[in-house]
């Protein structure tokens, strides 16, 4: 008896830590507040969620051996700082008015998740009447910021710290590292050997309101929401 109670107390432990796992706490800016003894993050204050699920075969391209998948954010003025971050699997995570792929639909009952690695790219595409499938192959895309494990975000069911979150503040004396109006997409990868596959929540955010800021995973997509 005392063996089952024990196991039926560990199964009780288990259940409430991924249901607790991957909750989230406000997406909060570089700029820090003190609060009385504390110094906090202040939260960003325009927030956009995308809900999607990944899998073989709908990679968008292959990079240092890596399968990358990209979704495309179109950002209509100069913003001072972007964050981004990760978290995959969704499981119960509740998120506000989040953009809900029609993969992650089809997905979103699966415990799949894997281990998140995310980077910010700028596009030298900087007119919304020039996006195009064809302007985006040809554009020159640079690297802001990346991250991999990120101590901040949830702990996944295994319980390592292996979801992601990155800041990056505008360089404003810089041509390509400005944050100016423009095209700019979230690449995803997982940093391990395999497959990506999972439910993920990718969320872009802003520490000013952005009125007109379009995420879609693929460029037709985009196009349809400018």
């Amino acid at each position: 008896m005392k063996i089952k109670l024990l196991v039926l107390s560990v199964f009780a432990c288990c259940s409430f830590f991924n249901a607790e796992a991957q909750k989230l706490s406000k997406f909060g800016s570089s700029i820090e507040k003190k609060i009385g003894p504390k110094t906090i993050k202040v939260p960003y204050t325009d927030v956009i969620s995308y809900l999607g699920y990944a899998e073989a075969g709908n990679e968008d391209e292959v990079v240092d051996g890596k399968k990358f998948y990209y979704i495309y954010i179109w950002i209509p003025a100069v913003a001072p700082e972007l964050g981004v971050r990760m978290l995959s699997p969704v499981a119960k995570t509740k998120v506000k008015d989040a953009i809900e792929s029609a993969a992650y639909t089809e997905n979103k009952s699966s415990s799949d998740y894997f281990d998140t690695y995310i980077t910010l790219e700028r596009s030298t595409i900087f007119k919304a009447e020039d996006i195009s499938e064809d302007a985006v192959k040809s554009a020159t895309w640079t690297k802001l910021a990346s991250n991999d494990d990120s101590s901040e975000m949830p702990k996944q069911p295994s319980g390592s710290s292996y979801n992601s979150l990155l800041r990056y503040e505008s360089e404003v004396g810089s041509p390509t590292k400005a944050l100016t109006a423009g095209l700019y997409r979230i690449g995803f990868t997982t940093y391990k050997t395999g497959e990506v596959k999972g439910t993920f929540l990718a969320e872009v955010a802003a520490p000013v309101k952005l009125p007109g800021v379009v995420m879609a995973k693929t460029i037709e997509d985009l196009k349809k929401g400018l």
